[in-house]
């Protein structure tokens, strides 16, 4: 009998586990999309959906198709990019990409220098093909 309970548990568990891992990821809300080519469109996302400045900027950024659905892109970057202004020059702050359990969707940690208007450059390189996109986003 407690080994009927025990693998009824099990199962219900397992059960669980699966249903809330098919969800994916949590992309947050979305700051910014555009498209990106071969029919794919590119959104950056913040929990709040709001891109903040300084040190530790935590973000996602997913590729999706005309329906949707999440496509794996391969190699992925972000850079984002501040043009000189008077005597200020360019500003360029890369940040750090990994992939999560969802294709096409990846997390994302920069340094975003300073408030104001930057530009989102991303680029990608794989199973979609190859592209880049620039994203005009306000750093608050």
């Amino acid at each position: 009998m407690r080994k009927l309970a025990l693998i009824f548990i099990l199962v219900a568990l397992l059960s669980l586990l699966v249903a809330c891992g098919s969800k994916g990821v949590d992309r947050g809300k979305a700051v910014k999309s555009a498209p990106a080519g071969n029919n794919l469109t590119v959104t950056l996302s913040t929990p709040d959906g709001v891109l903040h400045h300084g040190n530790g900027q935590t973000f996602m950024l997913s590729f999706t198709d005309a329906s949707g659905k999440t496509v794996e892109v391969g190699a992925a970057a972000l850079t984002f990019h501040m043009p000189a202004m008077g005597a200020m020059g360019a500003m360029n702050n890369a940040s750090t990409l990994t992939t999560t359990n969802t294709p096409g969707v990846y997390r994302g940690l920069a340094n975003v220098e300073m408030a104001g208007e930057w530009q989102a450059q991303v680029t990608y390189e794989g199973p979609a093909g190859r592209g880049q996109v620039s994203l005009p986003v306000t750093a608050q």
